[in-house]
Order: C-alpha cells, then structure tokens, then sequence
C-alpha cells in the first residue's frame, strides 16, 4: 500500500464520520450548543469541511471549494469570506446555522472529491515537499495533509459525541 492510499482512505473516514453524524438531524439539532461557550454540530462540520478546503487548497495550487462553487453564498453566514472558524468566539460561533443538514454534507462532499482528486495525483516525492516555511522545522505536504486528516477526525469525533449526548437527553 502506497502514503497517498493510506491518506485517501483516512479522508474517505471522515467523510463517512460526517455523513453518519449529520443524517436525520434538523436545523434545531445541528445548532444546539450545550453551553454559550461550546460549539455545535453543524459549527464544527462546517469548520472541519473549511480547514480542509483552504489547506487542501492552499498546498495543491487549487481554489477553494468555498469560493469557486459558491458555498460561501449558499451558506450566507456573517463572517469573512474566507473564515475558517479558527480562533472563533462564541458569538461567531453561534453564527454558524443551517437550515439543513444536506447543506454541510453536500459542501463536504464537494471537497472531499477536490481532496481525492489531489491526492490521487501525488507521488512519494510530493509528500516530502515544503509548503510553508513559516514553521520550525518547515511543513513538508505529506505533515500538513497529515495535520488535516487529525484535525478533522478529532472535530467529527467532537461532533459524534455531540449527537449522542443531544440524543441521549432527549431520550
């Protein structure tokens, strides 16, 4: 098995891990936050999908998913353009709504298949690439698609929990 199948199977994984965790959820569910100071399902889906976008992006040469199917739009949130959520307060936090839980999927879905297709193209070479200097030591591709992947899956797992906690207590 070659770097880029293991990593494409771990992205596959949280694709699934989104879709079980947002399915039969409605609009009340996904914006539910058990303390002002925690977040939502549907803030962190959102999150995960964007850090994934404008990582993935960024390291390949690509355009955001974000921007050029016009997610940003289709989301019509209150933030900047290009938020990510990263360092978000708790009010930007509560910005995050949906009316469904079809609208994370489907943006998830639109970048997942941008990150497949990008990682179906790299070779053992690309990996050992640099793609941001401003660390020490410098992030190769093969570390930042690595960080990506945790990030993801730790914020889906979050999200898991989530449901199961709003699920358990409406039980």
């Amino acid at each position: 098995m070659h770097a880029k199948d293991i990593l494409i199977d771990g992205y596959h994984r949280i694709r699934e891990e989104v879709h079980a965790t947002v399915e039969g959820l409605g609009p009340d569910e996904l914006s539910t936050r058990p303390t002002p100071d925690t977040n939502s399902i549907a803030w962190l889906v959102w999150h995960l999908t964007r850090v994934q976008d404008d990582h993935m992006a960024d390291a390949f040469g690509l355009e955001q998913v974000w921007l050029s199917q016009d997610w940003e739009k289709r989301f019509g949130l209150d933030l900047p353009r290009r938020d990510t959520g990263y360092g978000h307060s708790p009010a930007k936090v509560a910005r995050v709504r949906v009316d469904s839980g079809e609208l994370l999927t489907g943006y998830h879905d639109a970048v997942h298949d941008q990150s497949l297709h990008a990682l179906r193209g790299l070779t053992a070479k690309d990996l050992e690439r640099v793609i941001d200097e401003r660390w020490d030591p410098p992030v190769t591709l093969g570390v930042r698609l690595v960080s990506v992947l945790s990030d993801d899956l730790q914020h889906v797992g979050q999200a898991a929990y989530l449901r199961g906690l709003l699920q358990s207590s409406a039980a």
